[in-house]
């Protein structure tokens, strides 16, 4: 099994979480973490009213957030934001 899937009730979409997990007799511990950054491009971001123009200034708000995110944790996935979504929440491991 390459996966595991812990179901977390009643996450929001401004929240972040965090969750260590040792496997086996290993004494290796998974901090993974998920962190929500803002999705909403309303402000100085928006360069335009048009689908593209908002669409491009998502992309950059997020690229300028990974990019600023603390180096020691990896990035494996970025989830799918709902059409409405003020935030997208990004999934971090760290491996200590």
């Amino acid at each position: 099994m390459k996966e595991l899937c812990v179901p977390i009730m009643h996450f929001g979409e401004d929240e972040s979480a965090e969750i260590s997990l040792r496997v086996g007799d290993k004494k290796i511990y998974y901090n993974f973490r998920v962190i929500s950054f803002p999705w909403d491009v309303t402000d100085e971001y928006s360069n335009g009213e048009d689908e593209l123009s908002k669409s491009l200034a998502r992309i950059t708000r997020l690229k300028n957030a990974i990019r600023n995110y603390d180096q020691a944790w990896d990035l494996i996935q970025i989830y799918t934001p709902l059409d409405d979504a003020k935030f997208i929440q990004v999934l971090y491991r760290k491996i200590r």
